[in-house]
């Protein structure tokens, strides 16, 4: 005696489909990211971001008063040839960003940034407060 069975075939195309992690290639492990740790002081804030694989012309950094952006770009190509052959080629371009707003605006000129096995240092000097001043009615 055979068995019948009644299948949905709606069923059938959607079984799996939310149950498996999307996978976005082999690239996806290899995407910029970016690390940040950010300490203050009295006198400045200091900010720390690892960007591993990111060549320094390639990172951007920005002070608008109190907002700070760092932005960073890698550029990846890799190719395998045996002999004269090419066997694969592959290309991989990605951008990061961040930005903070921090609790005082950053004195711009005297601000200074170090970029060195992959790790951003950044030293940013606080502005000095100013002080409010009130004015006298006549």
């Amino acid at each position: 005696m055979a068995n019948i069975i009644n299948r949905d075939p709606f069923d059938d195309l959607l079984q799996g489909f939310f149950v498996r992690p999307v996978e976005f290639g082999r690239w996806a492990a290899e995407a910029p990211q970016m690390r940040v740790d950010l300490s203050e002081d009295d006198a400045a804030y200091r900010v720390h971001a690892e960007l591993p694989g990111v060549s320094k012309d390639d990172i951007h950094v920005s002070i608008d008063g109190a907002v700070l952006s760092i932005s960073a770009e890698r550029k990846q190509e890799k190719e395998v040839k045996q002999g004269e052959k090419q066997l694969r080629t592959e290309r991989y371009f990605g951008k990061v960003s961040r930005s903070f707003q921090l609790g005082q605006e950053v004195d711009e000129a005297r601000a200074t940034a170090k970029f060195k096995d992959g790790v951003l240092e950044l030293h940013l000097p606080k502005k000095a407060a100013t002080q409010a001043r009130r004015l006298t009615i006549e």
